[in-house]
């Protein structure tokens, strides 16, 4: 489960989230979702030790990001907002590097990197360098490396940016079958992916959640998510 209770982070006079607090359970996929700009990152980047909260509290699997931070970095699975570097890295040695870093030792880290070139279909790739790679499969490395030990919490930025369409398909997929024992959390701009993939839609503007419901409830009578968004974010920025 992945927890958020009462998250804040001010960066200068400028609050980039606002007390945040929700829960994403296993078994479901909750998107995070909001204009550029409202917080979706950042909230990401607490969640997972990146940056440190001014307030409130982050707890991955039962553990304190801040108290037991080793403990709560290895129930997680990263993928970064546009995930770059390491471009001199074949995929192959990208999972080593992550494998070795959750402490693995040579025989499981070999049988894991397996397991997950196997579940990106990287096999094509896997001795070429990162930075020779096209968009789309250095995107399906960096989310390779996010199932490395097969941590029960899943924190994904953008998982679908720079894949084709068949390649969102097959992800869709993919998270489908992960989210059967995993909490899988998901920010996308991209509305017809969250109302395609997600049970669930946490809405933020200006760094707060102004909706947190399943998806099918916020759906409007079409069955179309953006009409939805629109008059959400459109409301909360509204003076009252």
């Amino acid at each position: 489960m992945i927890e958020a209770r009462g998250l804040t982070k001010r960066f200068g006079n400028r609050t980039a989230v606002d007390a945040l607090s929700f829960t994403a359970s296993a078994g479901t996929i909750t998107g995070l979702l909001g204009a550029n700009g409202a917080g979706k990152t950042t909230t990401m980047r607490l969640l997972t030790g990146g940056l440190r909260p001014d307030g409130g509290q982050a707890v991955i699997a039962g553990h304190d990001i801040e108290g037991a931070p080793r403990a709560a970095r290895a129930a997680t699975g990263y993928l970064p907002e546009a995930a770059a570097g390491f471009h001199h890295l074949t995929p192959f040695e990208l999972l080593l590097l992550v494998a070795e870093a959750r402490g693995l030792d040579r025989d499981a880290a070999h049988a894991e990197i397996m397991r997950t070139l196997a579940i990106l279909n990287l096999g094509p790739v896997v001795r070429q360098t990162l930075g020779t790679l096209s968009k789309g499969w250095r995107q399906r490395s960096w989310l390779a490396q996010a199932l490395i030990g097969d941590p029960p919490v899943l924190i994904l930025d953008e998982p679908t940016d720079g894949l084709d369409p068949n390649q969102k398909s097959a992800l869709r997929d993919l998270l489908r079958r992960l989210a059967r024992d995993k909490a899988i959390l998901m920010s996308t701009h991209i509305l017809e992916e969250a109302e395609a993939l997600c049970d669930r839609v946490i809405v933020m503007t200006g760094g707060r959640i102004v909706a947190d419901a399943a998806t099918a409830d916020l759906v409007d009578g079409r069955g179309r998510l953006d009409a939805a968004f629109a008059r959400l974010t459109l409301d909360a920025a509204i003076p009252t």
